[in-house]
Formats: C-alpha cells, sequence, structure tokens
C-alpha cells in the first residue's frame, strides 16, 4: 500500500497537503469562498442529474454542502485522507448508502473498473500528482463513465490576486491552476470525451456584501461575452470504450466489493449520530 503522502506541494508555494485542504475549508466558509460555493452547487446541480449509474466517488470534501446531493445515483461514497479533521465538514443528512472512506487521491482504496461518476472538486489543484489522480479516474470507471472536474482558471480575473497573493501560501492562492485548453489534452490522452464544460464566477475574488452585489451582472456578461476570464470551470468527461474491446454486459456489482476490505469507514449518518 502507498503510503500517505503530506509533504510540500514543490511547484507552489503551499505547505503540506493536508494543511492545505484544512485551510481551504476554512477559505470555504468565509466570503468570497461562500461566494463561489454557492455557484459551484448550481454547476453540480444541472451537470449531475444527468449522469447515471450505481456508484459516485466524491475526491476530497472542501466544504460543507453535499456535492452530490442532486445525484439520481443511489451508492456515493466521500475519500479524503484527512477525515479526522474534516469529519465536520462531510454533510448533515446524507442516507445510509453513502459512507466516508480514508484514502489519498493518487491511490484510490478502490476497486477497478467499478465506478460510474467520479466527481474531483478542486482535487487537482492541491496535490503532488495531478497526473496520476487522472490515471486513477481511468482505472477506477467503468466504460462510458464519467468524470466531474472543478478547478480554478489561471487566466481569469483572479489572476491579479493570485499574483499577489500567492506568496502568502494561502490557498485557493497558492495552488496549482490548470487551464481548460491543458486539462482537456491530459483527458484525451487518456481515453476521455469532454462532453460538457461551463464557466462560473466573473466577479473578483472579494468579500465586502455591496460591492459583490452592485457586479453580479458581471455573471451573465461573463458567461455570454468572456468565459475566458471565469474565476473557475467544470469539466465533464466521459471514458471511450476501446474499439478493439467489446463492452461487457455490467451487471451491479456488490456494494462490498467496491470499497477495498478494511479501508470503508461507516456512514456518515451513522458516524456522526453515535449511539
Amino acid at each position: 500500500m502507498n503510503k500517505l503522502y503530506n509533504g510540500p506541494i514543490q511547484w507552489m508555494k503551499c505547505g503540506p497537503i493536508a494543511s492545505v485542504r484544512r485551510e481551504l475549508r476554512v477559505w470555504y466558509e468565509k466570503f468570497p469562498g461562500k461566494w463561489l460555493q454557492q455557484q459551484e452547487q448550481e454547476m453540480l446541480e444541472q451537470v449531475l442529474p444527468n449522469l447515471f449509474g450505481y456508484y459516485i466517488l466524491q475526491v476530497c470534501v472542501h466544504y460543507n454542502i453535499d456535492c452530490m446531493k442532486t445525484s439520481r445515483i443511489r451508492y456515493r461514497i466521500l475519500l479524503d485522507n484527512d477525515l479526522h479533521n474534516c469529519h465536520a465538514a462531510i454533510p448533515v443528512g446524507l442516507n445510509k448508502n453513502c459512507v466516508a472512506i480514508s484514502g489519498i487521491p493518487e491511490s484510490l482504496p478502490i476497486a477497478s473498473d467499478s465506478l460510474d461518476v467520479l466527481l474531483y472538486p478542486h482535487t487537482l489543484e492541491f496535490t503532488s500528482d495531478p497526473h496520476e489522480i487522472l490515471r486513477e479516474a481511468d482505472r477506477t470507471l467503468v466504460p462510458e463513465g464519467h468524470v466531474v472536474i472543478l478547478g480554478f482558471n489561471p487566466w481569469g480575473i483572479w489572476m491579479l490576486w493570485r499574483i499577489v497573493l500567492s506568496w502568502t501560501k494561502k490557498p485557493p492562492w497558492c495552488g496549482r491552476f490548470i487551464g481548460q485548453a491543458r486539462l482537456r489534452d491530459w483527458l484525451q490522452l487518456l481515453g476521455f470525451d469532454v462532453t460538457e464544460t461551463y464557466s462560473y464566477f466573473f466577479r473578483p475574488p472579494l468579500s465586502h456584501h455591496s460591492t459583490m452585489n452592485k457586479l453580479v451582472f458581471l455573471e451573465k456578461l461573463g458567461q455570454r461575452w468572456w468565459p475566458f476570464f471565469s474565476g473557475a470551470y467544470i469539466i465533464v468527461a466521459k471514458k471511450r470504450v476501446s474499439s478493439l474491446t467489446p463492452l461487457k454486459p455490467r451487471w451491479r456489482p456488490r456494494r462490498s466489493r467496491i470499497v477495498s476490505p478494511g479501508l470503508a469507514g461507516n456512514s456518515t449518518a451513522s458516524s456522526r449520530n453515535p449511539k
């Protein structure tokens, strides 16, 4: 089993990965993180209801909303390598079919060809090896399964704030922002077809309520006229089926075979309400 990597991410100015993700959760609880969180939930409400299957996995918990609540998929899995500290961020009210497990994005404790949807909410920006994370998506998704990626745009209006604030070593500014074009190339090389892309959050990342409310008109203008300058984006990609290998009929797998033995936690509902 791979050892948990918790050292500094060399190509950016962040510290250890676990502490960076904890600080990112704090950022999402304040403005402008809360505004971004709201828009990301709206984006997921457009995307997830159209993706079907038996199992959906969310990798990393960065804020305390249920990212998967609009999904029609019955069995849901939350994965994070810091469950002890992010336990309070795990949404309340998840049903008994949702479990929280410990693991790292670069080496998922999930059986190959078993997931229907894989959700990465800003997972690639805060890791030592984003390529390995995408390879894990290719390994664990069934043919024609989908990966949903939320990412920060390195070229948008937020770039100015990132240039100024990256020296503080604070997330999200210290993360590695990956452009849509580059991410598309990586996905295509792994055998994915990009099916949907959306750009969102065209206001500057300010915390002043009055100013942000006055600038809300930029959202509609940005989506229509300058999507390149968005603060963030969402990409949906589908795993290709190899033309040389016939697609076998997929029977419903046993739930116990999806997660590697000994790595699954209790359901979030029961773990948050111990008897």
